[in-house]
């Protein structure tokens, strides 16, 4: 049975320093005290990413074949064990080969990130687009989405638009995660939402209703709801560091969820929208956001270097709440009976292993 040891060592009741995690098979067996020198290194819960659209060269819309395996490994680089393939507004005739593909790349084997299910943001956004299509942006279709297949795992929507509510409860009711997002509503209008079954805000403060003193919007709403996870795009682009610290003060680690975003920025692509990278992120022509360029592990250095949180409250935010958020109370956290998946970091924080499931999937 391998055991790792490092300096730093973070479980659910604290920090072991230094600690020894002991697996076996791919299941963790022990977490402990280390006797004897061991390695300037962290061992954290393998990284859960709810939102990633391509990365680097490979856009999730059109990967077939060996781009999964690219995929995979631009992720283990990263720490990121679990993920959910994103697909932005598409027409809605697309989204059947699309989501076919997806089922079939998660049933790969090996070790690999587990594919924990689609993510669909859109194509039933509210008022505030951004980088999606507007064009593409359609009222609810319940038949459609009744008939979504066990693969989607979130879907994205709307708070203010017509039939939201009804969706939702829906939605929920199949185990799927409803989130807000790209959304014109007010703080009401996200409770309702709340209240209907909708456990997530995408991106909080980007693309929805801002905090006001009057009208707190959804920014207000999701800060103050207990119920609701933000996720939030921590490159220090999307969100000022003193925005991010304001939800970590407001919700805690356990009510944020360290997203990428990512999209194929070296492709110039993101699903049906065309990007280029300039002053630190994708972007449309007129300069709109169009995702990401972040990685995980850069996320979590950057939250921590700004002051946001500390780093148990960063590996938090990028495992253990999101590993919740989508049900999966086998993995994100170091903890006996959790499955052994596992990023270890250097001293700068830096991705030098990663293992899945127990075996060594990466390393530098």
């Amino acid at each position: 049975m391998p055991t790792l040891a490092a300096r730093i060592v973070l479980t659910p009741d604290g920090v072991c320093s230094p600690g020894a995690v002991e697996l076996d098979g791919p299941t963790i067996v022990s977490v402990a005290p280390a006797q004897g020198p061991v390695p300037d290194r962290v061992i954290a819960p393998g990284f859960v990413d709810l939102q990633v659209n391509g990365h680097d060269d490979v856009d999730v819309a059109r990967a077939t074949g060996a781009d999964w395996d690219r995929l995979d490994e631009l992720l283990l680089a990263q720490g990121v064990t679990t993920w959910c393939p994103t697909l932005v507004t598409a027409p809605l005739d697309s989204y059947a080969a699309r989501l076919e593909r997806i089922a079939t790349a998660a049933r790969r084997e090996g070790a690999r990130p587990t594919i924990a299910g689609a993510h669909l943001e859109g194509p039933f956004l509210g008022g505030l687009p951004g980088a999606h299509p507007p064009q593409l942006v359609r009222p609810i279709d319940r038949a459609w989405l009744d008939a979504l297949p066990p693969v989607v795992r979130i879907v994205t929507l709307g708070a203010e638009i017509a039939g939201a509510l009804a969706a939702t409860a829906a939605l929920a009711a199949r185990g799927v995660t409803v989130a807000a997002g790209h959304t014109l509503a007010t703080h009401d209008e996200l409770r309702a939402l709340v209240d209907a079954g909708a456990r997530l805000v995408t991106h909080l403060f980007n693309a929805m209703t801002p905090l006001h003193h009057r009208e707190p919007g959804v920014v207000g709403a999701a800060l103050t709801d207990d119920r609701v996870v933000a996720s939030v795009i921590a490159d220090l682009v999307h969100v000022h560091p003193t925005a991010l610290t304001l939800a970590f003060r407001a919700k805690g680690p356990a009510g944020v969820a360290l997203v990428t975003d990512a999209v194929a920025w070296r492709a110039a692509t993101a699903g049906p929208v065309r990007v280029q990278h300039h002053d630190g992120a994708p972007r449309l022509r007129d300069g709109t956001l169009a995702g990401s360029a972040l990685t995980m592990d850069q996320a979590v250095r950057n939250v921590v270097a700004a002051g946001c949180t500390d780093l148990a409250g960063a590996v938090t935010a990028a495992a253990t709440t999101p590993a919740r958020v989508l049900g999966l109370d086998d993995r994100g956290a170091i903890a006996p009976g959790r499955r052994a998946d596992l990023a270890v970091l250097d001293a700068d924080l830096r991705v030098e292993q990663t293992w899945v499931a127990g075996e060594p999937a990466w390393a530098r």
